[in-house]
């Protein structure tokens, strides 16, 4: 295996790892004063950012986009098979563990549109926009590409993804101070902690790569 080939095996697969693990960390909300403003999910999505930039950054828009769709279809292999172990049959000294199985996994298929259409449009507008960001500064400044993208693919990501998951369960004014303080958070994260690290990856990357 090539060293490129290795390298892209493993953003995928943090990618693909990353992705699911968050949807399933969003069926918990963390209330604060009394006001539930943050999926757990918040905490570990903006990774899948990081690593979507990566991949752009370092094979292009039309791999990433391949990748997006690979990752979208892990997701419903994924719900797909967690939710036939909900119909299947239980044995009796497991009930406790069946109920608690089913509190999880029967929030999942409304999280999982959620995700599935906030995923396409905030990726597919991350990658569009740091690509079109880096043909305007020739390849410089990759943290204004990193950012300058994730401001976009945030906002789109955040707001569709709350209003198809939560609306209706959330009260609409409180639901509109999740969207803004979630769409914060994920930028705060993007640009202390995933922009540094985005990089750090691309550079190792295209030294190994072309070394």
């Amino acid at each position: 295996m090539s060293k490129a080939t290795m390298y892209f095996v493993i953003v995928v697969g943090l990618l693909i790892a990353c992705y699911i693990t968050s949807n399933v960390m969003s069926v918990k909300i963390l209330n604060v004063f009394n006001i539930p403003f943050l999926d757990n999910g918040t905490l570990i999505f903006p990774l899948t950012y990081m690593l979507g930039d990566i991949l752009t950054e370092v094979w292009g828009f039309k791999t990433a986009r391949k990748v997006i769709f690979i990752t979208l279809l892990c997701n419903v292999f994924f719900i797909a098979f967690t939710s036939l172990g909900i119909i299947l049959p239980t044995s009796s000294d497991q009930e406790v563990i069946s109920d608690a199985y089913k509190t999880v996994f029967l929030q999942t298929p409304r999280i999982l549109i959620a995700s599935l259409v906030a995923f396409i449009i905030g990726e597919f507008s991350n990658s569009f926009v740091l690509e079109k960001i880096k043909k305007w500064t020739k390849g410089k400044y990759l943290w204004i590409r990193t950012i300058g993208s994730s401001v976009v693919g945030h906002f789109l990501d955040t707001t569709v993804f709350l209003l198809i998951a939560f609306l209706g369960v959330i009260d609409i004014n409180e639901l509109v101070i999740m969207i803004l303080i979630q769409y914060g958070i994920k930028l705060g994260i993007e640009a202390l902690f995933a922009t540094p690290l985005a990089y750090l990856f691309v550079s190792k990357i295209k030294k190994q790569i072309l070394s």
